[in-house]
């Protein structure tokens, strides 16, 4: 009886500690696509054509893109959410971003400063919400509706530049 008590009460708290649930699930899998997506232009292909790695890479974002909406949607609609998934579900947006961004200067499909300054903005904000999450002021610094319609256009923009379709290079 005491042990079975015990344990229940360690896998308590390690399901506190770091909670396996579909959306954590889905959050670690975007962090997982980002090696994906970087080997799809560092690693050699030669059987396929450039379109083809481009599209692979667009898809690879889209799937990550998507997952950023289904697991904080996931989350609140079965009542999964916690404060490793507060954690990591931004911290992974801002590193496929972050990452697909330097992709695309190496790439030469976007302009170093404008990287610079979006990757700059996620990082300032990133460290603003922490500060104020430190303070016990978290909801002053909740993503609002137009943050949402940015990350929206920014994941947009993001695919189809890895997609390099000539209407939209050099955006």
């Amino acid at each position: 009886m005491r042990i079975t008590v015990i344990i229940t009460t360690l896998q308590s708290a390690q399901r506190k500690q770091m909670p396996w649930n579909i959306p954590i699930f889905l959050t670690w899998l975007r962090v997982l696509l980002i090696p994906v997506l970087t080997a799809l232009f560092y690693l050699p292909f030669p059987w396929f054509a450039e379109e083809t790695i481009n599209l692979a890479a667009a898809v690879v974002f889209a799937v990550a893109a998507l997952t950023d909406w289904f697991d904080g949607f996931l989350a609140r609609l079965w009542k999964q959410t916690s404060d490793f998934g507060a954690f990591l579900d931004p911290v992974a947006d801002k590193l496929m971003v972050a990452v697909s961004l330097l992709l695309l200067v190496k790439l030469d499909r976007t302009y170093v400063l404008f990287a610079m300054i979006i990757i700059g903005r996620e990082i300032t904000i990133s460290a603003l919400r922490e500060w104020m999450a430190q303070m016990g002021k978290r909801n002053s610094v909740a993503v609002a509706t137009v943050g949402k319609f940015k990350t929206a256009a920014q994941m947009l923009a993001i695919f189809f530049l890895l997609l390099n379709i000539p209407d939209f290079s050099r955006i």
